[in-house]
């Protein structure tokens, strides 16, 4: 079985497999040249992207610096926004839906370790022979979701749609939609409702208002 079909599979996988290897060196060089581009080169930004990730959809953006591990097992809706040194560690799939934004120093993560330091060390296969070996739980992430600045996201986690995650959090469990959730293990805080609308606050909204459309929490 290749290797690449080991991690989809949730079975330990050897990352230094010569397939995964250039499938690593060949983003991470991506992600380099993606980086050293200036802000309003939007075509070839566009371009680097598209050879970097399996799927990014329309009115994208990321500010950079970026770095995608394996690039090709993310796939990010539309209207994305990426701040700063986002990083998606996505040996396993990584998922994210429309309308979502990232503040500044995201990271998730999909790849587990055995956790008893030997067994970090190697693992033995059918030949005996010890191989250091990790698996990859999958990362979804609904839309219209707002991850705030440095959180972390661990492997094997789903963030429900219109989920706001406060700064800083570790979330290591699964999130319910239209929740606000914070800390670190992070936990659901309460439901996002009608009063967090900002038709409650005329002094911030000056003179703009809030689409009828967006009126319909409970």
């Amino acid at each position: 079985m290749r290797a690449e079909e080991r991690i989809f599979q949730g079975i330990v996988f050897n990352p230094g497999d010569p397939e995964l290897k250039a499938i690593k060196l060949r983003t991470h060089n991506l992600d380099v040249e993606y980086n050293q581009t200036f802000e309003d080169e939007t075509e070839k930004r566009a371009r680097l992207l598209s050879q970097m990730v399996g799927q990014m959809e329309e009115g994208g953006f990321i500010q950079g610096p970026v770095y995608f591990h394996y690039g090709k097992h993310t796939k990010i809706g539309s209207h994305f926004f990426g701040n700063f040194n986002l990083t998606i560690q996505d040996d396993g799939e990584v998922t994210i839906g429309d309308h979502c934004n990232f503040g500044p120093g995201v990271t998730i993560v999909t790849p587990v370790h055995p956790m008893i330091p030997e067994e970090r060390n190697a693992l033995l296969g059918p030949d005996g022979r010890p191989q250091r070996l990790c698996y990859a739980k999958p990362v979804h992430i609904g839309n219209n979701v707002w991850l705030g600045a440095h959180v972390v996201v661990c492997p094997g986690v789903t963030i429900g749609d219109g989920c706001v995650i406060g700064a800083g959090a570790v979330v290591t469990r699964d999130i319910p939609p239209r929740c606000f959730a914070a800390g670190n293990p992070c936990r659901v805080i309460r439901e996002i409702t009608r009063e967090d609308s900002m038709a409650h606050k005329p002094e911030i909204l000056a003179e703009f208002s809030v689409p009828e459309s967006f009126e319909g929490l409970e």
